[in-house]
C-alpha cells in the first residue's frame, strides 16, 4: 500500500513539473507575440479533451492563438506572461482584431473569388 501512495506522489508531482513546464514555454511564447505586437490581450476558450485555446490579439490588431493542455495551464501561462484576459471574445476586445486579404479571403473561400476551403 505504501508503495501505491508514494507512486501516486511520484506521478503527481511529474504531472506538475510537466504542466508548469509547458505554462513556463506558452508563457514565452506570448511574451514574444506581445513583444512584436505592441503588447496583448487574450481569451481563453475551453476546447474540451483537446486542451484550452489561447487567444490573442496585439495591441496593433495582429492575432494569433496558441493550445494549452488544459485550462489551468492555460490560466497559469497568461498569469506568466501578465497579459490582460477577457471572460469573451466579443464587443471591444473583438474589435481590436485586425483581419487581412488572406483572412478574408480563407473565411469567404470562393464567394469572393478566394480560395477554396475544401
Amino acid at each position: 500500500m505504501a508503495e501505491t501512495a508514494q507512486t501516486q506522489q511520484t506521478d503527481d508531482s511529474r504531472r506538475a513539473a510537466r504542466a508548469e513546464r509547458k505554462a513556463g514555454k506558452l508563457a514565452k511564447e506570448i511574451g514574444a507575440f506581445a513583444a512584436a505586437h505592441g503588447g496583448a490581450e487574450g481569451q481563453l476558450a475551453y476546447l474540451g479533451q483537446a486542451g484550452t485555446r489561447i487567444v490573442l490579439v496585439g495591441a496593433d490588431g495582429a492575432w494569433g492563438d496558441l493550445v494549452a493542455p488544459s485550462y489551468a495551464v492555460a490560466e497559469n501561462a497568461t498569469g506568466k506572461a501578465g497579459i490582460t484576459v477577457h471572460e469573451a471574445f466579443d464587443g471591444d476586445f473583438a474589435a481590436k482584431v485586425r483581419t487581412g486579404p488572406y483572412e478574408w479571403s480563407r473565411m469567404a473561400g470562393i464567394q469572393v473569388g478566394g480560395p477554396s476551403n475544401g
